[in-house]
């Protein structure tokens, strides 16, 4: 072969190869709009979400009958907690193995792993509403949640009594863990009494946990995702999220 047929052949296969390449982005691209949409649809999601398909090229993934790596970004996940709903922030899942039926009715993750975020105002709506009775016919309850620092929860409570409200409110630092599908909030320490309107109120811990322990239930993540782990953070409490064979669709 000369020279000039070899240029032409290299010159052909870099052609054929960019236009592969564009192929490849442009299949990819869509796939992403069109599972960011049915996402949508099927998690009755506020807005689309964020659907990253890795590596390339991607047209050889689907002959294959499997993605090697999805990424998928929720802002604003509305998760059930027993009757009730609680928004978590920033829900990103990293899915690997995602294997598809042909008529792509169905798909499998074999793994998934994440990171979300519940608020602190969110957390709070988890405690309880009402006042719980202390001694002395004093009354208490949580109004604030807060980051403690050092991986803890600064719990705020309010104190009244007769309908008063003590000036200063009680501070507790709080430990935050994961059991089941709850999340749960433990005092570290409970004061043994506190000083209302000049009065020392001693705190049974029994009755003092009634108001600042609390668990928050998130029993809806995504395809069956779990939680694995919490942890306090500046903004909110920030969840380790894990699953096997997590069913995607179908």
């Amino acid at each position: 072969m000369s020279k000039r047929a070899v240029r032409i052949l290299l010159i052909v296969v870099v052609i054929l190869g960019g236009l592969f390449v564009a192929a490849d982005r442009l299949a990819v691209n869509f796939a992403e709009g069109e599972a960011a949409d049915k996402m949508r649809t099927s998690e009755g999601l506020s807005q689309t979400p964020d659907v990253s398909i890795k590596g390339f090229p991607f047209l050889t993934q689907v002959a294959g009958g499997e993605l090697d790596d999805v990424e998928v970004g929720i802002k604003d996940y509305e998760a059930k907690s027993g009757s009730d709903s609680i928004r978590i922030d920033d829900l990103t899942a990293h899915m690997k193995g995602v294997k598809f039926s042909g008529d792509y009715s169905s798909a499998t993750a074999a793994t998934a792993t994440g990171t979300a975020r519940v608020s602190y105002d969110e957390l709070l709506k988890a405690s309880r509403t009402e006042p719980v009775k202390l001694p002395l016919g004093a009354t208490g309850k949580v109004v604030g949640l807060s980051d403690g620092g050092n991986g803890k929860i600064k719990v705020e409570v309010e104190v009244s009594k007769g309908g008063v409200k003590l000036p200063k409110p009680v501070y507790v630092l709080s430990s935050v863990r994961v059991e089941g599908d709850n999340i749960k909030v433990h005092a570290d320490e409970i004061p043994k009494k506190i000083s209302v309107l000049g009065l020392s109120i001693p705190l049974p811990e029994g009755t003092a946990r009634d108001v600042t322990d609390f668990e928050q239930k998130i029993d809806d993540l995504p395809a069956g995702i779990e939680l694995e782990k919490v942890e306090a953070a500046p903004d909110g409490v920030d969840m380790s999220v894990t699953g096997s064979n997590v069913r995607l669709a179908g």
